[in-house]
């Protein structure tokens, strides 16, 4: 019971709260992580989108191949990356620290490995557009190689941000069951 003439007991008038309104480092760690994930995840749906969208305009003949020319062969493994987008975004929600290793490793096999082979592959048609000039696909009226490598270095750069960030939000989650662990 309170009284309002009587000595009001120590700590309970509200100073006592910052303590406990502090959020501890590693769960505001990992909310920044999720954000920064969940918006590399949209650039790499984005990504894929273009990469889809070519394949399948070219392979059901809705444009000319004059407008929209036949993918190359790193294109079709690509389309596996939506596997290692979904794994992540499963993840993200309730912290599954098994998809986010899984997106992890799939990330390695279905984005990174397929954008090294299309690098090697379209190399010499790189090469000989930029020695001669002389460019036999086009994408609506741009060299496909160029095209095609203006995306592929995009989508290095995303997909290495992604990796890197998903490490440290493993290692985040990772002390979090730790510290759970210890107590």
């Amino acid at each position: 019971m309170t009284s309002r003439v009587g000595p009001r007991a120590a700590a309970t008038n509200g100073n006592d709260s910052k303590h406990r309104e502090r959020v501890a480092p590693h769960y505001q760690m990992s909310a920044s992580l999720k954000s920064e994930v969940r918006k590399l995840n949209l650039v790499h749906l984005l990504i894929w989108l273009l990469v889809a969208a070519q394949v399948t305009v070219s392979h059901f003949n809705l444009v000319s191949h004059d407008t929209v020319s036949m993918p190359y062969q790193w294109e079709y493994p690509y389309l596996l990356s939506l596997l290692p987008l979904i794994c992540s975004s499963l993840s993200l929600p309730k912290n599954n620290i098994s998809y986010l290793v899984i997106s992890m490793i799939s990330a390695g096999l279905f984005t990174v490995a397929p954008l090294i082979y299309g690098g090697m592959e379209m190399f010499p048609v790189a090469q000989q557009l930029y020695r001669h000039g002389k460019a036999y696909r086009f994408i609506f009226g741009f060299s496909a190689v160029t095209v095609m490598y203006l995306i592929m270095v995009i989508a290095v750069q995303v997909h290495a941000w992604q990796l890197y960030y998903m490490k440290k939000l493993l290692d985040s989650w990772f002390n979090a069951t730790e510290e759970k662990k210890k107590k």
